[in-house]
């Protein structure tokens, strides 16, 4: 299985970026997709190629900050468990932890570097701590 971890440290308060973060809907506007859809539960996520994926969001605990979810339905993908963290450091100082584990191995490799633009995009909005 495929292992993949990227962090980004944020000179922003824990509570401000998981307001943020922690809300499904939101992922296009930090992640390197073009649209996300919620329906309860499921999330839809479409690539800038076009290609969908459905999820299953299978926790989102605003008091640790943790949101978890997993590709379903997905001939090629199969086992998969995403998990975003984020974790106070200070009043204004955060992490944010994005893991995953995927199933075939080599695609945590294409995970891994769309988390690393992700957290990027998250660095220029919230100020790099």
């Amino acid at each position: 299985m495929g292992s993949v971890r990227r962090h980004a440290v944020l000179a922003s308060s824990a509570e401000a970026v998981w307001g943020f973060v922690g809300r499904p809907e939101l992922l296009h506007e930090w992640f390197p997709i073009s649209s996300t859809r919620v329906e309860g539960d499921k999330r839809w996520i479409t690539l800038p190629s076009g290609i969908t994926f459905e999820e299953q969001i299978l926790l989102v605990d605003n008091d640790l900050r943790r949101f978890q979810y997993s590709i379903i339905n997905n001939p090629l993908i199969t086992r998969h468990v995403g998990t975003v963290d984020v974790i106070a450091l200070a009043a204004d100082r955060c992490i944010v932890v994005y893991g995953t584990d995927i199933e075939p191995e080599v695609l945590g490799l294409a995970i891994g570097a769309a988390a690393g633009d992700g957290l990027r995009t998250l660095r220029e909005r919230f100020g790099e701590g």
